[in-house]
């Protein structure tokens, strides 16, 4: 059974509004509560490489691409950009502790790679700025009188 397309479409509306809640508030987190200094230091101190680059690219492609995601723009690409960063957060930093989230294991990061795969393979759905300007370029525009 599928769901009707209005349903498919609050779906991932609902889907991109929390995966992109909680990737705007981690980037928020990095960059003005712990800042991109105390950040990068965690950063260094589990060694992530180029921790301050790997901090600046963390904190604003979460910030920035969880707002892009809420917003529905540009879903494809965010969604790629999230995965890379949620790739780059389970292997250098979540991998060995094992699954569980309180063992500081990767259970989070998975799972917001997965939603951002998806979100990166289906779009951004009907409801969305994507949507709007799909429509823009489909619909004839009147010639300038």
């Amino acid at each position: 059974m599928t769901l009707p397309a209005s349903a498919r479409d609050l779906a991932v509306l609902l889907t991109r509004i929390a995966v992109g809640l909680v990737f705007f508030a981690h980037g928020w987190q990095k960059l003005f509560t712990n800042g991109i200094d105390g950040t990068a230091a965690f950063f260094g101190s589990v060694g992530v490489p180029a921790a301050t680059a790997s901090a600046w690219f963390a904190a604003v492609a979460e910030l920035v691409g969880g707002a892009a995601l809420i917003l529905g723009i540009a879903v494809p690409l965010t969604g790629l950009l999230l995965l890379i960063d949620m790739i780059g957060a389970f292997l250098l930093v979540h991998a060995d502790a094992g699954l569980f989230v309180d063992q500081g294991g990767y259970e989070l990061v998975l799972v917001l790679g997965a939603a951002a795969l998806v979100l990166a393979a289906v779009g951004a759905g009907r409801f969305s700025i994507d949507h709007l300007l799909a429509d823009r370029r489909r619909t004839p525009q009147p010639a300038d009188a």
